[in-house]
């Protein structure tokens, strides 16, 4: 079964802390959610989104959030970032150097994903990701947008 790491852009007065409301808004089927993506409005990250927490160690909530528990028992917790700390994560996103992210994470994920004649694909991936990232949350910044974060069986 594959997981994903599903990001939505809401705006403040929109935004409930409710685990109802929250699961609610991850239902759209996923031609929508396709169509946000294409407008920054949301972003999805594929299995190895937690590879990617490698790249920010100790860097701003690019991840992460404030958990929300789901109304299903065994489900991880939603994640929610207020519109200053995505202003936050969008700031340091925008100033950061992959490169520097990436040369600290390197030695973790090489030998997790690939053989080493495959690393120009797997920083090819990280990099894409990482752009994709930046893109949505400066987007969501400038709109003074919360996200809210949810992963997705």
């Amino acid at each position: 079964m594959s997981m994903y790491f599903h990001l939505r852009a809401v705006p403040p007065p929109a935004l409930r802390n409710s685990a109802n409301w929250m699961r609610r808004l991850f239902e759209d089927d996923w031609n929508a959610v396709r169509e946000r993506i294409g407008r920054h409005r949301e972003e999805v990250l594929d299995n190895s989104y937690l590879d990617h927490d490698l790249l920010y160690a100790g860097a701003p909530v690019v991840l992460g959030g404030r958990p929300v528990n789901h109304p299903v028992p065994d489900n991880p917790p939603f994640l929610m970032l207020t519109a200053a700390q995505v202003g936050r994560v969008a700031m340091f996103l925008t100033s950061a150097d992959f490169e520097e992210l990436w040369r600290p994470a390197r030695e973790e994920l090489l030998p997790e994903h690939i053989d080493g004649d495959l690393e120009d694909e797997l920083h090819t991936l990280f990099a894409a990701t990482h752009r994709d990232l930046t893109a949505f949350y400066s987007r969501t910044a400038q709109y003074g947008d919360a996200v809210v974060k949810c992963l997705l069986r």
